[in-house]
């Protein structure tokens, strides 16, 4: 049987030129998004094969939406090759705001816990077969903190260190954790962005790079990785120099803006 990938988040963007390009290596496809609707417009449009694939609707950020999406594709599909935890949203946020702390704990509830609870029905299965790939998709926001950018760079960096700790947990099951940094890519989330997006990507470029990484099971990659080296400066600046680099810079829209 043609191996699986489950992926979250796969109504638009890096979620669906993912679902494309490994329909393309021949596995069989179960996308989750609350969208599904764009979801079968897309598969429709693209020709790809229904046999091949199932749509779960949930909402990442309910619990119980995820646990349930994954009994329903293991009872379905099987339990899959690899798991991508792509949903995700990056909105800007004023911490002198009270309705921006409520934009904060969203943020935390789909980038962080939704991904834990993307890989929490699979991962017991996958440690007993001795195989698998837990995919989660992080962002070099996760590097360094900008201004108006609060919520998603924390979230970010939350997703590394997750991925990390985790990765240490399966060492030894034959399990691979496989953390994704996307530089600026371009899909809907990054389009309003107010600022300069040095060396922005194409969607289906980012996706044919990440499928490599993910079948060699790489545990940490930036893409593209000119972002890498960037990153890595980044890191290594002074806070003081850091700090008046990035003073003035555009922040992300705030919901509603």
């Amino acid at each position: 049987m043609a191996p699986l990938v489950f992926i979250t988040g796969a109504s638009s963007g890096i979620g669906q030129a993912l679902a494309a390009r490994f329909y393309d290596a021949g596995y069989r496809l179960a996308l989750t998004a609350r969208r599904t609707a764009e979801i079968e417009a897309w598969a429709l449009a693209r020709g790809i094969d229904p046999t091949r694939m199932r749509i779960y609707g949930a909402d990442v950020a309910q619990l119980d939406d995820m646990v349930a999406a994954g009994a329903a594709c293991m009872a379905q599909q099987g339990l899959p090759d690899v798991v991508i935890a792509n949903a995700g949203i990056s909105v800007g946020i004023d911490t002198e705001v009270r309705s921006d702390l409520d934009v904060l704990a969203q943020t935390f509830a789909i980038n962080n816990v939704g991904l834990a609870a993307t890989f929490h029905p699979f991962a017991a299965g996958m440690r007993r077969r001795g195989s698998g790939r837990l995919v989660g998709i992080a962002s070099v926001a996760a590097i360094r903190g900008l201004p108006g950018h609060g919520a998603y760079c924390a979230s970010k960096a939350g997703v590394v260190a997750y991925c990390e700790s985790l990765r240490g947990e399966l060492r030894a099951s034959g399990v691979k954790v496989v953390t994704l940094c996307p530089g600026y890519i371009d899909t809907p989330l990054t389009r309003g962005n107010r600022y300069g997006m040095p060396f922005l990507m194409q969607v289906d470029a980012f996706a044919d790079q990440a499928f490599r990484a993910i079948d060699a099971g790489t545990s940490y990659r930036v893409i593209p990785w000119q972002m890498g080296i960037v990153a890595k400066l980044m890191r290594m600046l002074p806070n003081a120099w850091f700090d008046r680099a990035v003073q003035g810079r555009g922040r992300k829209k705030r919901q509603g803006e």
